[in-house]
């Protein structure tokens, strides 16, 4: 599973030095599996305390980076505890779901995903 958290990066000094960077995929990484796809989504979620996301798959690349709580990540069966600051990255056509940790806690996400070429409209309400 692939999980990244910023305390792990050093940053880079951009836009002529005004700006430190913290690249979790640096720039040109994702562009060989990326090619030929588009933006598919961008968006905010979170789940509420004891709750959970359906188990589900989609044709696309995605990634939850963590706002704040804790959560169980959990990608074709393999499982990973995720909290505040962690980028996970979902492959396409993985089955997953994220688990609130704390039954009275929920755990917010941001959230983009690039669909892969060709994948038509994508049914994110029912699965």
């Amino acid at each position: 599973m692939d999980v990244r958290n910023i305390s792990d990066i050093a940053p880079v000094a951009e836009h002529n030095g005004t700006t430190p960077v913290w690249y979790m995929f640096p720039p040109g990484t994702m562009r060989d599996i990326t090619k030929g796809g588009s933006l598919e989504l961008i968006n905010e979620f979170e789940i509420v305390g004891g709750g959970a996301v359906d188990p589900h798959t989609h044709p696309t690349h995605e990634f939850y980076y963590v706002l704040y709580g804790k959560g169980l990540m959990i990608i074709d069966g393999e499982e990973r505890d995720v909290a505040q600051g962690d980028l996970v990255y979902i492959p396409p056509n993985k089955v997953h779901s994220l688990v609130a940790s704390s039954p009275n806690s929920p755990i917010r996400c941001f959230c983009f995903a690039v669909a892969e070429p060709g994948a038509g409209d994508i049914n994110y309400t029912e699965h």
